[in-house]
């Protein structure tokens, strides 16, 4: 399944949401956050209080995740496939040979003025 093809399907499911492209935005960010929490949690009682870490919870949490994703995209006039593709150019140009630690903590944006 594509990125576009998931989006669409998501999209199904968010027919309760015909407000104004703001509203869906403002509901897409603010759900990211609280699906994003919940896998925080998840994470936080595996790693500080004792919880077997919960692969599976995880997992139906980042399907939360991706279903806030596909509607805030859309809300911008995004679909899901430019995303991805946005993001990995992005990642491309700022880490050419793979991740470098050294170029993480002087990237450019960051030099900026000092």
């Amino acid at each position: 399944m594509t990125g576009n093809e998931y989006q669409k399907a998501a999209l199904r499911t968010a027919s309760g949401m015909n407000y104004e492209h703001h509203g869906m935005l403002m509901n897409g960010a603010l759900g990211l956050c609280g699906e994003s929490g919940e896998v925080a949690d998840i994470v936080k009682k595996a790693t500080f209080q004792g919880h077997q870490l919960d692969t599976a919870h995880i997992a139906e949490e980042l399907g939360d995740v991706a279903w806030y994703l596909a509607i805030s995209a859309n809300a911008i006039g995004y679909d899901l496939d430019t995303i991805f593709e946005m993001n990995v150019s992005k990642l491309m140009k700022r880490y050419p040979e793979g991740f470098d630690p050294e170029k993480s903590i002087h990237r450019p944006e960051y030099e900026k003025g000092v």
